[in-house]
């Protein structure tokens, strides 16, 4: 949406007639209807699947249905209320003032402000991760295939540790039906997920290197290429990110700010070619926005040292699916807001900048401060370094497990 606003300005630089700029996209309202879709499916559609799929499964589905609507109305009143408190601050301090008067159409700074931090964690964390994890991917690929005898060998360790889950998997199970679910059980069942994610892993990178059946050349080659693709990725990628921290840093952090930099950029791409720009415009918003699915990706929304709601690719719940699609549509709105503000010069006089450029912002000293775009640099920094010094290292299995009985 964001690029296809840049163009649509773009189509009125070099009108000859008066009212042609009337025929491009009426953006405004476009916006206005993707953020109501948007809200729709983060505030009723998905929180409705996620408490009707984690519902009781022997209740009967119109009492599963009744419970859901109840806790999504719940919900919704509750985030209504917040919004609204944000909403009603913004209107007494914007009424305050001599200068200004009672706005008359919709904004949204006001309540993407409490979610920009959660969307600056993903991004500070996936602009690091999404290409450093592609490089280092390559770096721990399988070299050679190895032998059937290794193969054999492998695959009997791995067979015996997963008997050993399942034993030990059998046990929990007993103790809960007997009640017993203490500290020490909790421990030892996060102990046995954590010990079954590393034998799945183990598990995937033994079939990659004894690829089986009649086409297994060909499935060894594919191996090959396709950690060669991630290294090419994950060098490009790495270049964009780079890209985006020394512009933040440039642009918005640095006050005044020492240049437009990308901005520049994209302006003399569209001197040579009327959407060159505007395409490297957005190939640098879908990246920010890629890097937050990244950064969801690995974080898991993690607390502490709990992790909510992991993902991971082929073995995802659906309820983590269902969350973790909300958490980057609710982020992708702070995505927007960001990139307005990060191209502020190259997309100036669109109806995004009309939207996030002319509003008070409710929290003014995050802003006056750069405290969002401060925690991306760091974050993007501890999560280059957990990679140089971690990275590079593989997680081995203990196979320790202590019963509670």
């Amino acid at each position: 949406m964001l690029p296809a606003d840049v163009a649509n300005r773009q189509a009125c630089r070099h009108v000859i007639c008066n009212g042609a700029c009337k025929l491009t996209l009426p953006m405004k309202d476009l916006w206005l209807a993707v953020y109501i879709a948007d809200a729709i499916l983060v505030f009723f559609v998905i929180p409705f699947a996620m408490f009707y799929y984690e519902g009781d499964q022997d209740k009967s589905i119109g009492k599963r249905i009744i419970s859901a609507l109840c806790w999504v109305l719940t919900t919704a009143v509750v985030c209504g209320l917040v919004l609204g408190i944000l909403y009603v601050d913004f209107t007494v301090r914007h009424l305050s003032s001599s200068t200004t008067s009672f706005p008359r159409s919709w904004n949204f700074s006001s309540g993407q402000q409490c979610i920009g931090g959660v969307k600056q964690i993903f991004d500070g964390v996936g602009i690091a991760c999404l290409p450093l994890g592609m490089i280092f991917a390559f770096i721990q690929r399988p070299k050679a295939v190895i032998t059937r005898s290794q193969y054999i060998k492998e695959a009997t360790e791995l067979g015996k540790k997963a008997r050993e889950l399942k034993k030990a998997a059998d046990a929990f199970h007993q103790e809960e039906r007997r009640g017993k679910k203490g500290r020490k059980w909790r421990k030892n069942v996060k102990a046995v997920e954590k010990e079954l994610f590393l034998l799945e892993e183990d598990v995937k990178a033994l079939e990659e290197m004894y690829p089986q059946g009649e086409k297994a050349e060909t499935a060894w080659a594919l191996t090959v290429l396709g950690y060669l693709g991630k290294l090419i990725l994950g060098i490009i990628g790495l270049i964009v990110s780079v890209a985006w921290i020394a512009h933040i840093v440039i642009y918005l952090i640095i006050r005044p700010p020492l240049s437009p930099f990308l901005n520049w950029v994209f302006i003399k791409l569209d001197d040579v070619w009327g959407l060159l720009g505007t395409a490297a415009f957005a190939f640098f918003c879908f990246y920010l926005l890629v890097a937050v699915v990244a950064g969801a990706t690995m974080l898991g929304l993690r607390l502490v040292f709990i992790t909510i709601h992991p993902m991971k690719w082929g073995a995802t719940l659906m309820n983590s699916f269902l969350f973790n699609v909300g958490l980057i549509l609710l982020c992708s709105i702070s995505v927007i807001q960001f990139c307005a503000t990060a191209f502020a010069y190259y997309a100036q006089a669109t109806a995004a900048e009309e939207i996030f450029g002319h509003t008070l912002r409710g929290i003014k000293y995050l802003y006056k401060y750069n405290v969002f775009q401060i925690a991306f640099i760091v974050l993007a920094v501890l999560t280059l370094m957990y990679y140089a010094f971690f990275g590079w290292r593989r997680k081995k299995p203990t196979g320790r497990f202590q019963l509670s009985s």
